[in-house]
């Protein structure tokens, strides 16, 4: 006879998602962010990883207190750890044991692989119909199942490059794994999509997220234009194609950032620069944005004369006072203290103490990237620093009965 007890979930509900379990088989950043949003509202996350754990365990320097991956801890807050290698018979069973009892599955692995191993969604549905399965490619799992879906590869051939960087200078990449972070966040949406409908249906589906298709969407007006006109747009440097002046520029001391995105603004800032009246704003090269946008560099040369008279902080005082949108080019600490200093909470902390897995003696603060989502009534909850590798082997997961 099934025993009730099996329905139970291993934590109490807590948070918007408490009660749902994840069974998250992905590793490195895109499916481990999706779930470590969802691990913030309650959900019950439970990281699967191979033996010797998710590759970003071993990406150091640099380390936190603990010794422990930065880039690991940066996604992985709020999670359970169990260690299963898939390739042999005890592990590959209380894998599909997990998938079972699972309200989500999320998985990035290279088409077919989930599949060698009866974890693709087809075998976990026949067990579990109301599950949500996520997987997480790079360029589908069709004619491009075979290639690597590398953030940096899926940047180049996916236009990105081609619009990042110096006029003159060889193709960027952005500073962070971008296209992975937007990935995550479609998954993290098509996840939270396709539980909202199991609630209308009781049936489970597949999501699928790739990284080529997150990244064209996300070129939003770049790719517009381009489908629009045929012509593909070329590299800027920190100028906008369609926008000026709406760039970086150089003060006495150090860069800041103006953001004119209209005439009143543009007229505000001659003023600020002393070149009101019969002046900056009035000059027709200058009058309306399309002129301004064909006479950019002009227009920088005559901005940046005015500015190199003070420093970066004076001149945004100024410009805030005029209502023109202006900011010092911040470093990673800056911008984070910026956001404090706005009353933003950009910090989250978890402790791990003495007799934890983790930890040695003493107690250790981890210190993260809040959640960007804010929920009045239910918000999110930062409960426990991300797991050491297999802290949580022998979890007894009370599986749903197998559909007969």
């Amino acid at each position: 006879m099934h025993d009730e007890r099996q329905e139970t979930r291993h934590a109490a509900p807590r948070g918007v998602l408490g009660g749902i379990r994840i069974a998250d088989f992905s590793r490195v950043l895109a499916g481990p962010y999706a779930t470590m949003m969802l691990a913030d509202f309650g959900a019950d996350v439970v990281k699967v990883e191979p033996p010797a754990g998710d590759d970003t365990r071993h990406w150091t320097p640099p380390v936190d207190a603990t010794g422990q991956a930065t880039y690991f801890g940066g996604v992985n807050r709020n999670k359970r750890s169990v260690a299963l290698d898939l390739t042999d018979a005890a592990g590959l069973a209380e894998a599909r044991r997990l998938a079972a009892s699972a309200d989500v599955v999320i998985e990035n692995f290279r088409p077919g692989v989930m599949a060698r191993f009866g974890l693709a969604y087809d075998d976990v549905r026949a067990r579990n119909p109301g599950v949500v399965y996520c997987s997480i490619t790079g360029f589908g799992a069709g004619r491009g199942a075979a290639l690597a879906g590398y953030d940096l590869l899926v940047q180049a051939v996916g236009g990105l490059m081609s619009i990042t960087g110096a006029p003159d200078g060889e193709p960027a990449k952005a500073g962070v794994a971008l296209v992975d972070v937007l990935t995550g966040q479609n998954a993290l949406a098509g996840i939270l999509l396709a539980l909202r409908e199991r609630d209308r249906t009781g049936l489970g589906q597949l999501v699928e997220v790739d990284l080529l298709g997150s990244l064209l969407s996300a070129l939003t007006n770049q790719a517009a234009s381009t489908l629009a006109t045929g012509t593909p747009p070329q590299r800027l440097g920190n100028a906008h194609p369609s926008i000026a002046p709406y760039a970086v520029f150089k003060a006495e001391d150090r860069e800041l950032v103006i953001a004119v995105g209209n005439d009143k603004q543009f007229r505000a800032l001659a003023g600020v620069l002393g070149l009101a009246g019969p002046g900056l704003a009035d000059d027709p090269r200058f009058a309306t944005n399309a002129s301004r946008v064909a006479h950019r560099a002009e227009l920088t040369a005559i901005i940046e004369e005015r500015l190199a008279a003070a420093s970066a902080a004076h001149w945004i005082d100024e410009l805030a006072a005029a209502s023109v949108p202006a900011g010092l080019v911040n470093d990673v600490a800056e911008a984070i203290a910026f956001a404090e200093a706005l009353g933003l909470e950009p910090i989250a902390e978890t402790r791990r103490t003495a007799g934890d897995a983790a930890s040695d003696d003493g107690e250790h603060v981890s210190r993260s990237i809040a959640n960007p989502i804010h929920l009045a009534a239910t918000p999110a909850e930062y409960r426990t620093p991300p797991p050491a590798l297999d802290e949580h082997a022998g979890a007894d997961w009370h599986p749903r009965p197998a559909v007969e």
